[in-house]
C-alpha cells in the first residue's frame, strides 16, 4: 500500500471513530419539500398570486369582460369623493369599535365564571361555543333576520312588554345594532381562549394574595387581569381583524343592500357591491387594498400601544 493510500486509511478510521461508527451523511430534505409542496402551490396560487394581480387591477379600469385598461391612479382620486365609501368607512367603524369590546368583556366573563369550578365543564364549553361555529353561515344571518324583522320573535316581545315594536333591520337607526348583538352573541372562541389563559395562571399567586387578605375583586384586577393580558391583546387584535372583514351578516340581513339608508353597509359589502354588482372590478381591486392598508394600520397600533399595557411573565 502507497503512503498516500494509508494516509486515507488512517483518516477514514479517524472518522468513523469521532463519529460514533456512524457515516457523516447530508440530511435529506426530499421529504420535507415533498409534503410542503402542496401548501407552496396554494400559497403561491391561491395567495400571492391573486394579490399581485389585483395589485395591478386597482390601477386599472376592469369590468371582468374586456381587457383591464391601465388608468392611473384615477381609482385613488375616486376613493377621495367617494360619498358612499366614506359612509361604509363610518358603518364598519362603528361596528368594530362597538362589537369587539363588548364580545371580549361577554367571552372574559363567562371564562371567569366557568373557572370557577363548574360542574360538566366540557358541555357547558361546548355549548357556549357552538355560536362561534354558527354565527357566521348564512343559515344563522338569515334566522337573524328573521327574529329582527318586522314579524320576528324580538319584534313580537317588544310589542308585548309595551315597547315600540318596528323590526330592527328595517330601522335604520336600530339595523346596525341587531348586527352588533350578532357579532357579540358569538363569543365561543374567544371565551375557549380566555379560559385556556385562565389555566395556565399560577396558583400560588392567588394563595399568598389570600394569605394577604386580598379580596376576589382585588386578586382579580391586581393578578387575573394583569396576567392575562397578552391573551386579551391576542384575542383583541384577531377580532378586529375579522370585524373588519364581516361580510355575510349585511348581506344576508340587509339582502345584498346595505340596509335602509346603507346603515348596514359594510366596508366588504360595499367592495363586493362595487366588484361583482356594478362590475368595476378594478375600483373593488383599490378597495381591497386600501381594506388591508387600514387593518395593518390597526393592527400596528396596537402592537404600538401593547407596551404600555401588556404585562409579560418572564
Amino acid at each position: 500500500m502507497s503512503a498516500l493510500g494509508e494516509f486515507r486509511s488512517i483518516r477514514r478510521s479517524r472518522t468513523r471513530l469521532s463519529t460514533g461508527g456512524k457515516r457523516d451523511e447530508t440530511p435529506d430534505n426530499k421529504a420535507a419539500a415533498a409534503f410542503l409542496a402542496p401548501w407552496l402551490v396554494g400559497l403561491l396560487g391561491i395567495t400571492v398570486g391573486p394579490m399581485i394581480a389585483s395589485l395591478y387591477l386597482a390601477f386599472t379600469d376592469y369590468n371582468l369582460l374586456q381587457d383591464p385598461e391601465f388608468t392611473g391612479l384615477d381609482n385613488i382620486r375616486r376613493m377621495l369623493s367617494d360619498e358612499r365609501l366614506g359612509h361604509s368607512l363610518e358603518v364598519t367603524f362603528v361596528y368594530v369599535i362597538a362589537s369587539v369590546p363588548l364580545q371580549l368583556t361577554l367571552a372574559l366573563a363567562l371564562a371567569l365564571l366557568l373557572d370557577r369550578g363548574v360542574r360538566g365543564l366540557p358541555l357547558y364549553r361546548s355549548i357556549l361555543y357552538l355560536p362561534s361555529l354558527l354565527g357566521t353561515s348564512v343559515a344563522i344571518a338569515i334566522l337573524w333576520r328573521l327574529m329582527f324583522g318586522n314579524e320576528g320573535l324580538v319584534t313580537r316581545f317588544l310589542v308585548n312588554i309595551g315597547l315600540e315594536g318596528s323590526g330592527w333591520i328595517s330601522d335604520p337607526d336600530m339595523a346596525l345594532n341587531s348586527l352588533i348583538v350578532l357579532h357579540v352573541w358569538t363569543f365561543g372562541a374567544p371565551m375557549v381562549i380566555f379560559l385556556a389563559g385562565l389555566r395556565q395562571l399560577p396558583r400560588e399567586l392567588y394563595e399568598a394574595a389570600a394569605t394577604e387578605g386580598a379580596s376576589r375583586t382585588r386578586q382579580l384586577f391586581s393578578i387575573t387581569l394583569p396576567l392575562l393580558t397578552p391573551i386579551i391583546f391576542f384575542n383583541l387584535v384577531l377580532g378586529i381583524i375579522g370585524s373588519f372583514q364581516s361580510f355575510t351578516q349585511s348581506f344576508i340581513v340587509s339582502n345584498g343592500t346595505g340596509g335602509p339608508r346603507d346603515s348596514t353597509l359594510f366596508y366588504s359589502l360595499y367592495l363586493y357591491q362595487e366588484g361583482f354588482t356594478s362590475f368595476r372590478m378594478g375600483y373593488a381591486s383599490a378597495l381591497a387594498w386600501l381594506l388591508l392598508i387600514i387593518i395593518g394600520a390597526f393592527t400596528a397600533l396596537n402592537f404600538w400601544a401593547s407596551k404600555y399595557w401588556v404585562f409579560y411573565n418572564d
